[in-house]
């Protein structure tokens, strides 16, 4: 590995941010992905920042955490951003991409960019010396896991993360399902393809699904899932009405056919622009392919569906950030080894993003000679950065993007949630701004 060069192993979201953020500041980088030579459990293509879950970037706009994010990426010059903002696909308030035009765009601005040399080849041990990122996400190849379980002296956790199935357009039986955003809080056309239930229908299914054949890993324990992906046979085996108050909530939906609120509906969201593919949304699975044909097909409007793609679990990894970490995504005991990605236990990929926005411009801010940074605590950037870098060690979790990491804001008198809430949002981006104003240079178009 070079020493006056920055080496980032992994081409994920984290990966392709932090090194097109290196490179815009003058270094040169090394950016090693070892797909499609060697494919991870969930991983399907070779390209770069390619989504394996889901195609949702989560809510836009003030009022969420991850919204806020969003609009904080895109003021600080974020390739990720823009490639999302290029490929959106219908999704409501939420902001949803092409998953293949998405990855495409961020994968041939890699591979222009003259000061990224891209190496197709696996990585298994973290370079000694050199300015080094680990932005190898949470499906961190077997190899490379045991030399950082290794270099950090750490024990690791890991929790199981699962995928939803993905149905094609023409098979769902549009006699049934009907286009409705909840509460018709859409866009001109509604986005999402609604499944509805009754009573009976219902209990058919959920009986099925409480029955049916899973296939999980030997080593597998449902107390190591995260909460923020969860089978949906998992939800469901919390009580019957589990589902109902969770992804089958019908809540803000009429059927049309009836003019009334759905006992349950199944949410189908657009996997790309051309409508010709849906995603079942929170139907994360680890049933085996023939009982999810079988389970999947007893939801009205599913009934010829044709699977394009089954649901499948896998197990993530992630480290101890809180004993290994410093705001600045650098390893504590190493101050030219940095982190980035889900691998940290930030959550979900607009995080992971942030992280490698930061990691990759502090590796080219010390490779100048100059002082990392760290955001302020009242962005989100900032606030998640610094949350997982000084939690409670012994019970850290994945973090997403919330107002709840940040300061508390001054409750005025008659003010709702939401309207603090955006209070909140508009407070983070006149702090980030500030912070920008503050250091010349800082973002790079």
């Amino acid at each position: 590995m070079a020493a006056d060069c920055i080496t980032i192993i992994g081409g994920g979201l984290a990966g392709a941010e932090a090194a097109w953020q290196a490179a815009r500041r003058g270094a040169r980088v090394k950016l090693y992905e070892m797909r499609p030579e060697k494919l991870t459990p969930a991983h399907q293509t070779g390209l770069l920042a390619e989504l394996v879950c889901s195609n949702s970037l989560k809510g836009e706009g003030l009022g969420n955490g991850t919204g806020v994010l969003k609009e904080e990426l895109r003021r600080l010059g974020s390739l990720i951003m823009r490639a999302a903002d290029h490929h959106r696909v219908p999704s409501g308030q939420a902001l949803a991409v092409d998953r293949d035009l998405f990855a495409g765009e961020i994968t041939e601005a890699i591979e222009a960019e003259p000061s990224i040399e891209l190496i197709r080849e696996e990585v298994t041990a973290v370079p000694d010396e050199g300015m080094v990122i680990i932005a190898t996400g949470p499906l961190t190849s077997q190899a490379l896991t045991r030399d950082l379980f290794k270099f950090t002296s750490e024990e690791y956790m890991f929790f199981y993360d699962a995928i939803a199935p993905i149905v094609s357009a023409e098979s769902i039986n549009m006699e049934v399902a009907f286009k409705a955003d909840r509460y018709d809080k859409g866009e001109d056309e509604a986005a999402y393809i609604n499944c509805p239930m009754d009573e009976a229908e219902y209990a058919g299914f959920y009986e099925a699904l409480m029955s049916a054949e899973k296939t999980l890993h030997a080593d597998y324990d449902p107390k190591e899932l995260f909460e923020g992906c969860l089978p949906v046979e998992i939800i469901g085996s919390r009580g019957v009405d589990a589902l109902r108050f969770g992804p089958m909530k019908p809540v803000g939906l009429k059927d049309p056919r009836t003019g009334r609120n759905p006992y349950a509906v199944v949410q189908l969201r657009p996997e790309n622009n051309e409508l010709t593919m849906y995603n079942l949304v929170g139907f994360q699975t680890s049933l085996k392919y023939g009982e999810q044909k079988r389970v999947f097909s007893m939801v009205p409007g599913l009934e010829n569906a044709e699977f394009l793609r089954y649901g499948a679990i896998h197990r993530n990894t992630f480290i101890n950030a809180p004993t290994l970490l410093k705001p600045t995504f650098q390893a504590r005991e190493r101050d030219d080894l940095l982190f980035a990605g889900q691998i940290t236990g930030v959550e979900g990929y607009v995080p992971s993003t942030a992280s490698g926005w930061l990691a990759g411009v502090n590796a080219a801010l010390m490779l100048q000679g100059k002082e990392p940074v760290a955001l302020p605590p009242t962005t989100i950037i900032g606030a998640l950065a610094n949350y997982i870098c000084t939690a409670e060690a012994k019970n850290f979790q994945p973090m997403n993007a919330n107002f709840g990491l940040l300061p508390p804001i001054e409750k005025k008198r008659g003010e709702s949630r939401s309207q603090r809430r955006e209070a909140q949002g508009k407070r983070c981006l006149e702090a980030l701004d500030a912070f920008i104003a503050g250091m010349p240079g800082l973002v790079v178009g």
